[in-house]
């Protein structure tokens, strides 16, 4: 028979499973590749650096443009108005 630590401590795996997920249900770059990433900007048009599109497969924004994105997203947050995609 289990005791009380050993439940604890597979209840807690079993979240942290059902967390990760959960993360990666809603990760837009899961299972894609450097390959699926743009070469330039859906925002502005620019080139996307080889170096970004390498780190963030699937990437669609510059820095620029994603760091915008971001602060909007973040300022739409607090005001109560963000929408989950």
């Amino acid at each position: 028979m289990t005791d009380l630590a050993d439940r604890a401590a597979e209840r807690e795996a079993e979240l942290i499973g059902d967390a990760l997920a959960e993360q990666h249900r809603h990760d837009p770059t899961a299972g894609k590749t450097p390959a699926d990433s743009a070469t330039h900007c859906a925002g502005c048009g620019q080139a996307i650096a080889e170096a970004r599109r390498q780190a963030v497969p699937g990437v669609v924004l510059c820095f620029d443009c994603q760091d915008e994105a971001n602060w909007l997203e973040a300022a739409a947050r607090r005001n109560g108005r963000w929408v989950a995609p």
